[in-house]
């Protein structure tokens, strides 16, 4: 029986009705991380209404997660995060059956744990669980919801949906551990997990009703800092396939971060993007390949303010990300390039500018982690 007054305002849209908001009500969404972003997902998806949400986290309340994690309460310092999570839910909408894991998703849970739902929302940044929910939910015929933060910059799309591109076809092989920045280094700004968690449980519920363009094919970037959206196409690949192998290996390694941050989304997304990929270059990488006489071309996509307050000081070109296709005849064919902005978002953006224009993605280079890691790194190239 669906609650006419509570979901008024949902009924009265023409497109959703009494008739959508059943779906909602029936439906089974599993939430992967409660932190920062799993926090406005697992709200949202309560108010709207969704029937039987399931919860894994790991990780107790901090002190430090109340910044951004707005589900959790100082009151919940210490207790679980799936716990608390659940409580919170529970307040909001008493209706909801809510199954919940206070474990890590691992190769060995996760065929249990995904069994019997509709959709998954991860609301993690551990690289590792990210290629094993892309290829449980590909095995499973399970649509997913990804979404990702650095700093002042998130990503979101939607993976699997009526077997349409997954994870890997975007990110077909994850970079070395050591390339990722470490979980307290990376830092968020704190509204930015509200911004792509609300635009997570969007496409969620859109999925859900089965109505609306969600984003699959596509990658959405956001960039606060500048107020600044951009949407990225990319398509299915016919060499991409699970390799929960190669997943349980990267679970094994030593150097993916697996601490708090695993379910707080504060580590970039590798920089190695599907068809016509680009490269991505830790500072370690460049200054051995510098090291062996490499003489790239050094493209600074940031603002021109950013520009002039801190910089590279061999840098051949300046120009930003979003004039990037204006300066391609500059750019020298024959010498890779790396690309470089303030984290490595931008510049991820780009490089698949550029490729999409036709240029050789095996010549590009995105640098990890941009100008903060050069300059903690290499403060020697900076002016």
């Amino acid at each position: 029986m669906v609650d006419i007054n509570r979901y008024a305002r949902h009924i009265s849209l023409p497109d959703v009705g009494l008739e959508g908001q059943r779906k909602i009500n029936q439906s089974r969404v599993l939430v992967i991380g409660a932190g920062g972003l799993g926090s406005p997902v697992l709200l949202y998806l309560a108010a709207a209404g969704v029937g039987r949400i399931g919860i894994i986290d790991d990780d107790n309340v901090e002190l430090s997660n109340l910044q951004r994690q707005v589900i959790h309460s100082e009151s919940k310092i210490g207790n679980s995060k799936s716990d608390s999570a659940k409580l919170r839910i529970e307040s909001i909408n008493s209706s909801i059956d809510v199954v919940t894991w206070s474990e890590r998703l691992t190769p060995d849970n996760a065929a249990e744990i995904f069994s019997d739902w509709d959709l998954v929302i991860d609301g993690t940044d551990n690289i590792p669980t990210r290629y094993l929910v892309d290829d449980m939910c590909k095995i499973l015929g399970i649509p997913w919801v990804y979404g990702s933060i650095y700093r002042f910059e998130g990503q979101v799309s939607v993976f699997n949906y009526h077997d349409g591109p997954c994870y890997r076809d975007l990110f077909p092989e994850p970079p070395p551990s050591n390339a990722i920045p470490s979980c307290a280094e990376g830092g968020v700004f704190g509204v930015l997990p509200g911004v792509i968690g609300a635009i997570q449980a969007t496409e969620a519920i859109k999925i859900v009703l089965g109505r609306g363009e969600v984003l699959s094919g596509k990658l959405l970037l956001y960039d606060g800092d500048i107020m600044n959206f951009k949407t990225l196409n990319f398509s299915k690949s016919a060499d991409s396939s699970p390799n929960l192998s190669q997943v349980r290996e990267m679970f094994e390694q030593n150097g993916w971060c697996t601490t708090e941050s695993s379910n707080d989304s504060e580590i970039h997304e590798p920089s190695t993007v599907g068809s016509g990929m680009f490269h991505h270059l830790s500072a370690k990488q460049y200054k051995e390949k510098k090291s062996d006489g490499w003489n790239p071309y050094l493209i600074d996509v940031r603002s021109a303010v950013e520009f002039q307050q801190i910089r590279i000081s061999f840098t051949d070109l300046h120009v930003s990300h979003e004039e990037i296709l204006s300066h391609v005849s500059d750019i020298p064919e024959e010498r890779d390039v790396i690309l470089l902005c303030r984290s490595g978002m931008r510049s991820q953006m780009a490089a698949m500018f550029l490729i999409d224009a036709g240029f050789d993605g095996q010549k590009l280079y995105n640098f990890d982690g941009g100008i903060i890691a050069w300059s903690n790194e290499i403060p020697e190239d900076i002016l």
